[in-house]
């Protein structure tokens, strides 16, 4: 199997129908990520992977948990048998771990899928912050604005993306900085 043929398929297959507006951000995220492969080496096709897959806790038939990102994950640790790492980004993406905590499940995150971090967490967090929810190219402050007005009511996501604001805009500053050197 090869691995961006079968996120990018099992992605669709989750999202397209059910959740088409996810499809469409998660098919934006996934392409810029593979356009980032100069700056990730040998962690580019996993990244790619990641992107494609960042989302697909929401899909109606694997929400169970209330967090996405967790979901997602043990989809793909539990039913596809996916790469490790590749489910430790999904469950980590975009500062997930502050969610976790808002929500009384840090230590079972921690637990279930130990977190990347370094570059490929950044790379992920800047294709996801920069990608608008139509899968168009955006600035990280306007996606968060847009989230932060779509996320209104769920107080916990509100909560968790503000107080990962500044780490979500370090994260962009540090891939944009490899991008442009």
């Amino acid at each position: 199997m090869e691995l961006l043929p079968w996120a990018r398929g099992l992605a669709e297959q989750l999202l397209a129908k059910p959740l088409p507006r996810r499809w469409a951000h998660s098919q934006g995220v996934g392409h810029l990520a593979e356009l980032l492969a100069d700056i990730l080496g040998q962690d580019a096709e996993i990244l790619a992977a990641a992107a494609w897959l960042h989302d697909i806790g929401y899909a109606p038939d694997l929400a169970k948990s209330g967090m996405h990102q967790l979901d997602g994950a043990r989809y793909l640790r539990d039913v596809e048998a996916a790469d490790p790492r590749l489910c430790s980004l999904v469950a980590h993406h975009t500062c997930a771990s502050i969610e976790a905590r808002l929500r009384g499940m840090d230590a079972i995150l921690e637990k279930e899928f130990p977190p990347v971090g370094g570059l490929l967490d950044d790379a992920l967090t800047y294709c996801d912050m920069t990608t608008t929810p139509n899968g168009e190219l955006t600035a990280a402050k306007d996606r968060l604005a847009e989230i932060l007005y779509r996320c209104a009511d769920e107080t916990i996501v509100a909560e968790a993306m503000t107080e990962a604001t500044p780490l979500i805009f370090e994260a962009v500053a540090r891939v944009s900085a490899l991008i442009h050197r």
